[in-house]
């Protein structure tokens, strides 16, 4: 029945993070957790562990260079990447072009929450890959990408290492007119003063987060603003670093590379929301974010989470519960206890659909 909606299936197995055994009915592209009456449902999962399916929540489908147009071909080869590996959402921070809706309309696909274009002032991204803007543009532009989009707009609100972010109260007031408008802002910032601003504008989630200072991390959770450290494309990227000659750029890196690494675990335990995003290609490599997250410092079961219930959660969406979407992945083994085994789900199911 692979990529067939059935009228009534089962799926029985542990739920997590409940740790439940449960047996849940998928009703169209609903879940359930009773049977309709008199109905026969096909058993597709019997044990094993039940999951909400699979987030990345940053993720930039559509083109994989600054030199390359967006293109709808390789968005779709992205998101069935991302399909393929039991990645069932995905938010995009900021993309080359807006998310054309044909994408909300496609079932096969990931359900997607998107940004609009970067948010580029002078100086601070690749030259013409967002949408560049001037400092005083930046309120107004704000609020047209996010509501071009599922909501979210995107400041690049840093660049350079040694050149200055965005100023704070422009910054603040991009915010504060975005979420007057009902929309959320991510911020991507890799030094000390983008990573503060970010913080302090009232941001709705840093990406990345280089050379966050640690004494601001208990206002991130007080205000509900999440980190989205990204490790993997910086931990991919330590080496090469290393092994250079001693600059400064190379001792900022590196500086903010370890801090990033420290700071996982410092806001795990404050409490602020770490999610899981990739930032890298080829999509649907979530999975090894989530167990950088737990080499990081963070419980396992809490780095699972940052790259399933817990980011569908921070995206308004519920997991494995009465009436939820049926977006859910299976593993013959618990996840948690080995990280590996997140990469390969047994089975995958997207909108009441068996994909494998």
């Amino acid at each position: 029945m692979s990529g067939e909606r059935a009228g009534l299936s089962q799926v029985r197995g542990v739920v997590l993070p409940e740790r439940e055994e449960r047996t849940l009915w998928i009703d169209g592209d609903r879940l359930r957790t009773g049977p309709a009456p008199g109905a026969d449902a096909d058993l597709v999962v019997d044990g094993g562990f039940l999951l909400p399916g699979l987030v990345d929540v940053h993720t930039h489908p559509g083109t994989e260079t600054s030199t390359e147009p967006f293109d709808d071909s390789v968005l779709r080869k992205h998101l069935l990447q991302h399909r393929d590996a039991g990645v069932l959402l995905v938010r995009t921070p900021g993309t080359a072009a807006r998310m054309p809706q044909w994408v909300d309309a496609d079932e096969e696909l990931p359900r997607v929450r998107s940004a609009g274009r970067w948010l580029a002032t002078p100086g601070r991204f690749f030259p013409g890959f967002g949408r560049d803007i001037r400092e005083d543009e930046l309120l107004v532009a704000a609020v047209e990408e996010a509501s071009a989009s599922s909501g979210w707009c995107k400041v690049i609100g840093d660049w350079r290492w040694d050149e200055p972010a965005v100023p704070l109260d422009l910054l603040t007031a991009a915010v504060t007119a975005v979420h007057a408008a009902g929309g959320r802002v991510s911020v991507h910032c890799q030094t000390a003063e983008g990573a503060r601003n970010a913080v302090l504008a009232g941001a709705d989630s840093l990406e990345h987060g280089m050379h966050l200072d640690p004494g601001l991390l208990d206002r991130m959770a007080a205000q509900g603003t999440a980190l989205v450290p990204t490790l993997g494309v910086f931990g991919a990227k330590a080496a090469a670093f290393r092994a250079r000659e001693r600059t400064p750029y190379r001792e900022d890196f590196l500086t903010g590379w370890e801090g990033l690494l420290a700071n996982v675990r410092s806001a795990y335990e404050a409490g602020v929301t770490v999610l899981a995003g990739t930032d890298s290609f080829p999509c649907g490599t979530v999975a090894a974010e989530s167990a950088w997250l737990a080499r990081a410092g963070m419980p396992a079961e809490a780095a699972l989470g940052a790259a399933s219930w817990t980011a569908r959660d921070w995206l308004g969406l519920p997991g494995l519960t009465d009436g939820a979407p049926a977006d859910l992945v299976a593993y013959d083994t618990d996840p948690a206890l080995d990280p590996a085994v997140l990469a390969h789900p047994s089975r995958i199911i997207l909108r009441g659909r068996v994909v494998r």
